[in-house]
């Protein structure tokens, strides 16, 4: 499995992604999900995980048509929900690359058995002994709100966003970019599993929230933070399926939230550096 770092797809070492020495004290974690079909698509073809006693949150977004998305995409959530109770943080690393790849092959096999290319984006957040790793291939999404403050950890692999790193269209246009859903990787389109990580250190009051693109279709970031800094996660979940649904739903939508406990503090700073943890 490698981690991509740009376009170009080089690759690198990410061994230390939730590895190291993690002595610090865990933090109380209060996390909740929502997946719906939207108002105009007729099944459901996202899926997700919320395994706190795991360290572990997932969102996946099928893709392939006639329920094969919804297999692919439940594929990953299938296989990463047996991860069970890890030992360390390296553990957790090693299981959920496991089972990552067992639901690349799956899927791979599917497509194989069927004569279709079909695979699922997805967007997990790994989280142990104060530290977590944000890991995703696709266009779900993984933001973090600290201090009051919405960013962006992920980064789309899709085409628009390749346009947008090459100045080729502004952020206006990618909007309404025609082929703005065309994405360019995700599990189980290859053999070779790509995927993208981010991590850093917990901070009490952090939140992050993982979502497929049906909620940012509809939903600005500041929208986003607006609704997970007044209420819990539950609520804020509720709360921003309702505003999709009411703004059209024109895709399934997920969304799962998780909050690190106690009072906010500090800022995100992203390292990459180092190396040994959940790609290979």
């Amino acid at each position: 499995m490698a981690c991509v770092r740009d376009p170009s797809f080089v690759t690198e070492d990410a061994h230390e992604a939730l590895g190291g020495n993690l002595n610090t004290v865990a933090l109380p974690v209060e996390s909740f999900g929502v997946s719906h079909k939207g108002c105009v698509r007729d099944h459901n073809e996202d899926n997700y995980l919320v395994e706190p006693q795991t360290g572990l949150w997932v969102v996946a977004d099928g893709m392939g048509g006639h329920e094969a998305g919804e297999l692919a995409s439940a594929s990953i959530v299938d296989h990463l929900a047996t991860i069970g109770i890890p030992s360390s943080a390296p553990d957790l690393r090693a299981r959920f690359e496991d089972r990552l790849n067992r639901a690349n092959a799956e899927i791979r096999n599917i497509s194989r058995s069927r004569g279709i290319t079909i695979g699922s984006t997805f967007a997990a957040l790994l989280a142990m002994d104060g530290r977590f790793a944000c890991l995703w291939a696709g266009d779900s999404r993984i933001y973090l709100v600290r201090n009051g403050r919405i960013s962006q950890v992920s980064k789309d692999h899709s085409e628009v966003q390749e346009l947008l790193d090459r100045g080729v269209i502004s952020a206006e246009e990618a909007l309404t970019w025609p082929r703005r859903n065309v994405i360019t990787h995700a599990v189980g389109v290859s053999d070779q599993l790509r995927i993208d990580f981010q991590q850093g250190v917990l901070m009490a009051g952090d939140v992050f929230v993982l979502s497929t693109d049906g909620l940012t279709a509809h939903v600005r970031d500041a929208e986003i933070e607006a609704a997970v800094r007044s209420a819990a996660p539950q609520a804020a979940c509720r709360s921003l399926l309702e505003t999709v649904l009411a703004r059209g739903g024109s895709d399934n939508v997920t969304i799962v939230l998780v909050k690190i406990g106690g009072e906010s503090n500090g800022s995100f700073n992203s390292d990459r550096s180092g190396a040994e943890g959940l790609a290979r």
